[in-house]
């Protein structure tokens, strides 16, 4: 009898892995790596101890994870994998996309695990439904595109949560905050001025807000409204309402909008909108002119001067002409902080006051931060800045004194 050589753990074939699986999703239960460890025993396969370690892990990570993609989840610093055809993957790890490395055996694969991870989110993708989104455990956000909406083939796009609290510090050593910035952001906060987070896709608003949250008093009641709640700030009260979608009929629908009515009757110390983008404009600008200070929310704007064109592009969703909508944002809120991505990653680039001229809503800059220095760049003043002062309360802060336009 001749004896077989164990099996090196990157000979770990499809023919296996199919044996395994299938073993696997025959019994009812969860899949754990026990279960996965004793089909691989059992299929009769010497594979060694590394072949054992490297199939197990691979075929869990197809039925309970995130399949081939499950290797560059040991990066921490990746925060979004992309999948744009089976040998087209990559991810992003602040700086923008790059290659990922890793490929899918096939259209199928891809297709297979894009339909298991939005099963797995309660909801379904086929043909009927060929786009949707979902959250899943373990703090993914995934989206998913199926033919003939996509002319290229399944589309994926993963979003991977932080598993650590931020915290300013934190931002502050990444790059993300100006140290000149963190004294200024711990009043505003302390001060309980509303603000609203500007920037793209990507740039970090979440997690600014997330941070921000996270310098609340602990005494403080924290409402958070979320489409797919990602904000988890470092704080001992904290309530999440949701979002939920039609079910099949067509019914059972909750929007952001009804969720800030409901949030209201919740005697919340502090609400917030983790973005802002439609009609639910309309309900938060109103609860932030009844008392609720303090209020936070991220919208899309390419810069700080955007949001107001933003702001009144979502006030006609809600049917308020940009006049009403002005007056209501300028008694409603009080800063602005735009987030950017550039080379140098991703940053707090400006934080700016709200005011009215006329039946305009304005953005006035009142600290920038100027790429073009060397050392991570320096703070400029703009002339917004006395009007941001004044609203902290806090003389001292940066030092005091320093003319417009010049460093601080």
């Amino acid at each position: 009898m001749t004896r077989r050589l164990p099996v090196p753990a990157e000979a770990v074939d499809e023919d296996l892995l199919d044996t395994v699986r299938q073993s696997v999703l025959a019994q009812n239960g969860p899949v754990t790596a026990l279960r996965v460890a004793t089909a691989v025993r059992d299929s009769g396969r010497l594979l060694g101890a590394a072949g054992s370690l490297a199939a197990v892990e691979r075929i869990s990570a197809e039925l309970n994870g995130l399949g081939p993609l499950q290797p560059l989840l040991k990066d921490p610093h990746v925060t979004d994998i992309f999948v744009n055809a089976p040998d087209s993957v990559w991810l992003d790890r602040g700086g923008g996309p790059e290659p990922a490395g890793v490929a899918f055996a096939g259209e199928p694969a891809l297709r297979a695990l894009a339909v298991r991870l939005i099963a797995a989110g309660g909801r379904r993708l086929d043909d009927s439904s060929p786009c949707a989104d979902v959250k899943l455990d373990g703090g993914f956000r995934v989206h998913a595109v199926l033919p003939p909406v996509s002319a290229a083939g399944t589309l994926l796009s993963i979003r991977v949560r932080n598993q650590r609290p931020f915290t300013l510090a934190g931002l502050v050593s990444s790059g993300f905050v100006h140290p000149q910035l963190a004294p200024v952001l711990e009043a505003l906060v302390a001060a309980r001025l509303s603000f609203l987070i500007s920037g793209a896709t990507g740039s970090g608003k979440t997690t600014l807000l997330a941070t921000l949250l996270g310098l609340c008093g602990p005494s403080e009641r924290l409402v958070l409204i979320e489409d797919a709640a990602e904000l988890e700030p470092d704080h001992p009260h904290v309530l999440t309402l949701e979002t939920r979608h039609a079910n099949a009929e067509g019914t059972g629908r909750i929007d952001l909008a009804e969720l800030v009515r409901q949030a209201l009757r919740m005697n919340p110390s502090r609400l917030v909108v983790g973005e802002c983008r439609g009609a639910e404009v309309r309900e938060l600008l109103a609860a932030l002119n009844t008392g609720h200070s303090g209020a936070g929310s991220t919208m899309h704007a390419n810069s700080a001067a955007d949001v107001p064109a933003r702001l009144a592009a979502l006030g006609v969703l809600a049917g308020l002409d940009s006049a009403a909508i002005a007056l209501q944002a300028a008694s409603a809120v009080d800063v602005v902080l735009h987030v950017e991505r550039g080379p140098a990653g991703r940053r707090l680039a400006q934080l700016a006051v709200v005011a009215l001229s006329g039946t305009a809503l304005e953005v006035v800059p009142a600290l920038s931060l100027e790429e073009a220095v060397p050392d991570a760049g320096r703070i400029v003043r703009g002339p917004g800045w006395e009007a941001l002062q004044r609203g902290l309360g806090a003389a001292a802060i940066l030092g005091g004194g320093g003319a417009e336009g010049g460093p601080v």
